[in-house]
């Protein structure tokens, strides 16, 4: 089993950035892909940035393209989200999953195996 762990979230004024970490322990080393989604109270969890962890492809969703970079340590079994520039709607819980074999699109989170537990990110006006 593998167990992903996020940190970094916290209250952030608009304008301002926030790094956060996801790390990945157990069976960490089947990991194919990990990536980052999001949900607002009362919205739909959302896709936000992926990357494959054998050459570190990435993909990101609009609404932080430009504005984020997701990248991964792999001596670390880490990924993070490097996040500028954040606005009062980015405002959600940030999730991050794994999933352990190609499949699917990034965006369908059907298809990750694993899933963490969220940390918060507040973004104030």
């Amino acid at each position: 089993q593998v167990q992903l762990v996020e940190s970094g979230g916290g209250l952030v004024q608009a304008g301002g950035s926030l790094r956060l970490s996801c790390a990945a322990s157990g069976r960490a080393g089947r990991t194919y892909a990990m990536a980052w989604f999001r949900q607002a109270p009362g919205k739909e969890r959302e896709f936000v940035a992926g990357i494959r962890w054998s050459d570190g492809s990435t993909y990101y969703a609009d609404s932080l393209l430009g504005r984020s970079t997701i990248s991964r340590d792999n001596a670390m079994n880490t990924m993070y989200l490097q996040m500028n520039s954040l606005k009062p709607e980015d405002t959600a819980t940030y999730v991050c999953a794994a999933k352990e074999a190609v499949g699917g699109t990034w965006s369908d989170a059907g298809r990750y195996d694993h899933w963490g537990q969220g940390t918060q990110v507040t973004v104030s006006s």
